[in-house]
């Protein structure tokens, strides 16, 4: 299928051919009929694409600061990596779809195959789209008509925090496509409706639906046209719909308000406030947040969970049923908003001048010719027969595109697939590294007898079942950390392991750092406890991140500090007896953002991990401290080492976390045959032992790790 992507690195908007995405639980499947192009949100990034590096940096300044921090902490060629990386990363465009159900997840009961319906899908010609951002199409409404849904939601939400009432003068600041939706919805709600805007073409036709619009460019005082038409009393209340640097938009809203009037922002503008301007009538102003609630909220927008409809009564699915309702009752009149309506692979010819355009709505058309089967693209015709080590990727996220590919790429893998569930990761990074084919299906890589071995870079809770899966159909298999999530799991895959004859590695890459090599190198092989501390200065994760969620990311012990866990016991040369966690703050279920981990090991060493998230972004992320037989080592964020009472005072070099050297090691052992990389039972003590921690924190007690 094909997909509108904006490149930001070249500035390029580009048609991309990818596979269909995978249907996934609680969402719905969707063929595009048309979708709306939203002239303002794509316009920005369409000129910021086209924008050079010094201005890309003007217009995020925050992003800058970020830069600079992590400069300090992780040294520039890394930095410079990673901002190269993001900005090579190309974004898909377009947030209103609408079409017909094609495909139905596990769990969604309320759509069928061949429903009409609309979406905050973007610009593809199949989308996979949460149950909570799709609603139905009512009789009588065209697809022309509905594309314009999320749209009028957006509207919509800002009305609904105006809460205007019968009578009352609002006055709507920008006639856009949002604009223009309001003051129809502002009516209909028996407001009197000024509409102020510098085009007179928007303006005339606000007009023609009875609205009091007047075009405020040459010199007209918005201000005074206001407060003359309101007899100097003001308007009741300000809906700002403009796009703007300019502070003089808030500033005129506030001007020309009444006394506690409301103003609420949609738009875009310079918010320099004056306080003179809010405190001597009270005024109140807020900003309006996309469709309405539920938006952002993970809970609601993926895992499906609605708000009740007595607390919450107007959620966002809810501002989409209700503009559907408005247009099937002809309240709300769209199809004059309609510039022009273009065929898909015409699509340059609404961003070829989108800077400069004039257009109100532009629509794209789709053909419906679609193949629903699509799941896997060739990207590059490379051949596998007689190969070995040949691999599949499982996972095209933010580390398998930074970290994993680009290294397997310089020791010349043979990567015949790279999976992703919807489709443009995955083919974006098989274009750039030449991987072969980019899927939507994993099993096409689990079934295919030319792979040899599987890379797993999936989110936490898919790792278990998709490395059992994989080893069952004879697969030599590589996985991300953790390796899984409960016990359950854990006792599940080691006995697959053992029946399967395979190689299983985890990615406890720090181990294979030239730092940690040569550390433990200088240690010797003297069966001597040692005391080892790690400290991770992590950084803040919100708590909506699914990696916070013990059911899909298992937390940040389990899903991270298990690299630490790894490297002491490395280190030690043995395997964990009992582990004990405590973390900040005066209840058991705090949280593990922040904690201390102590580590007893069966030859009698000790391992401190301290686990912060409250530290400064500037400080190193990772420090590791060994102390031996009155000698110290400390690691430096793998980026250097000071050795105190060895021969050798230590290293300083590039930073390296590992994965060069994890990687090299574990190919080799694919193509030549031999032990993984790391031995299964270290696999499982450290994996246990994550799991551990968390279960001592509860219980808040030692905990025995089980042979």
């Amino acid at each position: 299928m094909r997909q509108i992507i904006q490149d930001l690195k070249a500035g390029s908007t580009i048609l991309e051919e990818v596979p269909i995405p995978r249907v996934r639980k609680g969402a719905v499947l969707i063929k595009t009929h048309r979708s709306l192009v939203s002239l303002g949100t794509e316009r920005m990034l369409v000129e910021f694409g086209k924008a050079n590096f010094i201005d890309k940096a003007r217009q995020q300044p925050d992003k800058v600061k970020q830069v600079l921090n992590k400069i300090k902490s992780d040294g520039l060629k890394p930095t410079l990596d990673t901002v190269f990386r993001k900005l090579g990363e190309p974004l898909p465009l377009g947030y209103c779809n609408a079409g017909e159900v094609v495909g139905i997840g596990e769990g969604v009961s309320e759509f069928q195959i061949g429903d009409r319906v609309i979406s905050n899908g973007q610009h593809a010609e199949v989308v996979c789209v949460p149950k909570n951002l799709v609603a139905k199409i009512p009789e009588g409404v065209s697809y022309d008509e509905a594309v314009f849904t999320v749209i009028g939601a957006i509207a919509l939400q800002g009305i609904r925090l105006v809460k205007p009432t019968f009578g009352e003068t609002v006055v709507v600041t920008g006639l856009g496509l949002i604009g223009l939706m309001a003051v129809q919805l502002f009516k209909a709600n028996g407001c009197e409706v000024i509409g102020l805007d510098f085009d007179k073409d928007k303006v005339e036709m606000a007009k023609k639906w009875g609205i009091q619009a007047y075009c405020v460019a040459g010199g007209t005082d918005p201000v005074q046209l206001v407060n003359d038409l309101t007899r100097n009393v003001g308007a009741d209340a300000v809906l700002i719909t403009a796009s703007t640097k300019s502070n003089d938009v808030i500033s005129q809203a506030a001007q020309m308000s009444r006394k506690r009037g409301r103003i609420v922002l949609v738009g875009v503008i310079g918010l320099n406030i004056m306080r003179a301007d809010f405190y001597e009538k009270e005024l109140s102003f807020q900003v309006s947040c996309s469709y309405g609630p539920g938006r952002y909220d993970d809970d609601y927008e993926e895992k499906g969970q609605d708000y009740p409809l007595g607390f919450v009564r107007w959620t966002q699915k809810r501002n989409f049923e209700t503009i559907l309702s408005a247009l099937a009752k002809k309240t709300l009149n769209v199809k004059e908003l309609i510039t022009e309506v273009v065929p898909l692979n015409e699509y340059n010819q609404i961003y070829g001048n989108i800077g400069t355009s004039k257009s109100i709505a532009s629509i794209l058309k789709y053909s419906g010719n679609v193949d629903l089967k699509g799941t896997t693209v060739q990207v590059v015709n490379n051949k596998f027969t007689g190969q070995k080590g040949v691999l599949g990727i499982i996972g095209a996220g933010n580390f398998t595109k930074s970290t994993v590919v680009p290294v397997l790429n310089k020791l010349n893998a043979n990567i015949k697939y790279i999976a992703s569930s919807k489709g443009l990761s995955g083919t974006v990074t098989a274009k750039k590294h030449g991987i072969a084919n980019s899927t939507t299906n994993y099993q096409d890589i689990i079934a295919d007898p030319e792979v040899d071995a599987v890379l797993i870079t999936t989110q936490h809770n898919a790792h278990a079942p998709q490395v059992i899966n994989a080893l069952n159909a004879g697969k030599h298999v590589f996985v991300e950390k953790p390796l899984a999530l409960t016990y359950k799991e854990l006792d599940q895959i080691t006995e697959v392991y053992h029946k399967s004859g395979k190689t299983l590695s985890v990615g406890f890459n720090r181990r294979f750092s030239p730092f940690i090599q040569d550390a433990k190198k200088q240690l010797g092989d003297a069966d001597t406890p040692i005391h080892v501390i790690a400290t991770m200065n992590a950084g803040f994760v919100p708590l909506d991140h699914w990696l916070q969620d013990m059911k899909v990311g298992g937390g940040r012990i389990v899903g991270e500090a298990c690299h630490l866990i790894d490297l002491i016991s490395f280190l030690t040369g043995s395997q964990v007896d009992k582990v004990v966690m405590n973390a900040m703050g005066t209840e058991p279920d705090a949280g593990t953002d922040n904690a201390s981990i102590l580590l007893k090991y069966k030859n009698g060493s000790n391992g401190v991990i301290n686990y912060f998230s409250n530290g400064n972004k500037a400080y190193s992320k990772e420090r590791v401290e060994i102390y031996s037989q009155g000698k110290t080592m400390v690691i430096d964020n793998f980026r250097k080492s000071k050795y105190y009472g060895f021969k050798s005072s230590g290293m300083n070099k590039t930073q390296d976390k590992g994965h060069h050297e994890q990687f090299r090691r574990f190919l080799e052992t694919l193509k030549n045959g031999g032990e993984a990389i790391i031995p299964f039972e270290e696999i499982v003590n450290t994996s246990k032992t994550a799991i551990a921690a968390i279960e001592s924190l509860k219980k808040d007690k030692w905990i025995k790790i089980e042979e």
